[in-house]
Parts: structure tokens; C-alpha cells; sequence
């Protein structure tokens, strides 16, 4: 198996609910459940590679506080190198609602000063060569956003596969947003994106003719993943070649995360040298499970795939 190693974006997801209606200024209501629990693109995806059993590397950072302490020690051996922030760490509260959608409010907190110089304090680039990095939370952690050229250099070098995960623009995805990802997807080798961010990036309405525009930006060996929720996942291949994978049926508990489990599923099957369509069913059943589980669960080991479609 290739190794594999996650950059970017952990802090500390509060989550309640779920809530229904909204309540009106200056009340109160009771909702069912809370969870305090590790969040994040990136640390969502490493929650899911552990409970997988797949090794990896791992680069973040935390704020000073105590909410910073209880992420490193969740991550233990993993979170060694990773700095201490004099910011507090941050926090996003999420409100679920009844059909498994939710609404976040979250702190700037520690996320903008993650550093190029923090990654590579974390990260043996000789140890990960001709493996993966997932790159997680683009528009959050601006200090590292900022010497992405730099970063993609010391990936090349190296022989790492970039796979871009941007999150969403704190600022919608303006003109300016939008040249920013071209600009960093010309530079990976893999785009998992979802199936808003796919179409409202590319400007196309069908996902299919979204992937296809999106590559056109990015190395002619370069695969773009459109994550598409209940309707599972497709991708475009180095080749041009369309693959697809129908996501099981559940019963939706709760969605937080779900784009970031798919992720880790995805490139574990992926660095296991598994077929593209493989990956995108393994990427679509572990995330299916992981929605539909509380607590949440994720499986096990990485599954086998069967019933994979191409064309």
C-alpha cells in the first residue's frame, strides 16, 4: 500500500439537535442529543482512516486552550509535532436538523496561522514518497493557503499525489475563489470535490460535464472525484474514462462529515492500488455507514467493493 499523510484543517465540533423549527431570537428550546467530538475536513477524514485501519501520516495544529489539549491526545503519537497556537482553538457548533442536514457556526480560532513551515516540522516527505497527501480546508487555513506553490513544489519533489479537498469559500465561491482553485487543482493530482462545489466551480449544471471542464485544469494524469450525497459518487480518470458508484440506501442520521469519510475511504482504497470504480464504492459505503450510525460507525477494515459500473 502507498503511504498516505493528512494535511490541514482539525478542531472541535460541538454538535446538538436536531432542531425543528428554528427558534426565534431571545428563546430557548431542548434538543435530543449532543456530542463533543473531533472535527474538521482533516480530522474527520483521519478519524476515518484509523477506525479503517489504514497507517498514515498526519500534519495539523490546535489552539492553547483545553479544547486543544483534548484533540492532540486524541490523536496521540500522530499529534507530536503538531504546534500549540497562542489562538484558542477552533470551535464550530452544529445544529442538525430532522432530515440529517445541519447549520455551523464557527470561531476563526487557530486554523488561519497553520503554516507551510508546520507541515513540513510534521511530515517526512522521503517516508511518504510516491504516496498520497490529502490537502483539506484550503479556504480556512490561510497562512499554509498562501505558500501553496511551495507546498506542491515539496510534493513533487517528493513523487506525493496531491488530493485536493477545498471546502467551502467563507466567501462564496466569487471569481477570485474560483481562479484560486483552478490554479491549485493545476498543481494536484486528484479533486474530490461535491457536487455543488464541482458545478458552481466549473459553471456546467450537469456533475458529469462539471468533472470533465475541471479537469481540463488540472495534469493530464489527474482524476476528479464529484461526491453526489444519496446518489452516490462519480469520477473522471486520467484517460477521460467515466466511472460511477450508487451509494446504499440508509436511514440518515447525520451528515457532518460525510464528503471527509468519503475522502478517506477513497484514497485508502486508492493507495491499495485498487480500480478506480472500486474506490469510489469503497468511498460511497463507508460514508453511507458513517451517516447512518450513532455513535457513528465506519465498518472496520477497509471493505472489499463489488458491482462497480464504468463506461
Amino acid at each position: 500500500m502507498r503511504p498516505l499523510a493528512v494535511i490541514g484543517n482539525v478542531n472541535v465540533d460541538l454538535i446538538l439537535g436536531p432542531a425543528e423549527p428554528w427558534p426565534k431570537p431571545g428563546t430557548e428550546i431542548i434538543v435530543d442529543h449532543d456530542e463533543l467530538r473531533v472535527g474538521g475536513s482533516a480530522g474527520n477524514a483521519a478519524l476515518a482512516l484509523e477506525a479503517l485501519g489504514v497507517e498514515f501520516d498526519m500534519s495539523a495544529s490546535t489552539g492553547t486552550d483545553e479544547f486543544g489539549r483534548w484533540l492532540r491526545e486524541s490523536f496521540g503519537s500522530r499529534a507530536e509535532k503538531w504546534p500549540i497556537r497562542p489562538e484558542g482553538t477552533t470551535l464550530s457548533v452544529g445544529i442538525t436538523h430532522p432530515d440529517g442536514e445541519r447549520t455551523f457556526f464557527t470561531t476563526r480560532g487557530h486554523l488561519p496561522r497553520f503554516s507551510l513551515a508546520d507541515v513540513l516540522a510534521a511530515l517526512d516527505g522521503d517516508r511518504l514518497s510516491d504516496g498520497y497527501g490529502l490537502l483539506c480546508g484550503s479556504f480556512l487555513t490561510d497562512d499554509l493557503t498562501g505558500d501553496y506553490p511551495a507546498l506542491f513544489d515539496w510534493a513533487d519533489s517528493h513523487g506525493i499525489t496531491l488530493a485536493l479537498d477545498t471546502g467551502w469559500p467563507l466567501d462564496g465561491w466569487t471569481e477570485k475563489n474560483r481562479q484560486a482553485t483552478r490554479d491549485w487543482l493545476s498543481r494536484c493530482g486528484c479533486a474530490l470535490l461535491n457536487e455543488v462545489e464541482a458545478t458552481t466551480l466549473s459553471d456546467l449544471c450537469d456533475p458529469v460535464e462539471a468533472a470533465r471542464e475541471i479537469k481540463g485544469h488540472m495534469p493530464q494524469e489527474a482524476i476528479v472525484v464529484v461526491k453526489r450525497g444519496p446518489e452516490g459518487a462519480i469520477a473522471i480518470d486520467a484517460d477521460g474514462a467515466f466511472f460511477s458508484a450508487a451509494a446504499p440506501s440508509v436511514k440518515v442520521v447525520d451528515t457532518i462529515g460525510a464528503g471527509d469519510v468519503f475522502n478517506a475511504a477513497f484514497l485508502a482504497a486508492l493507495a491499495d492500488g485498487r480500480p478506480l470504480a472500486a474506490c469510489l464504492m469503497a468511498g460511497t459505503r463507508v460514508a453511507s455507514r458513517a451517516i447512518s450510525t450513532l455513535p457513528r460507525s465506519y465498518g472496520g477494515p477497509l471493505p472489499a467493493t463489488t458491482g462497480e459500473t464504468a463506461s
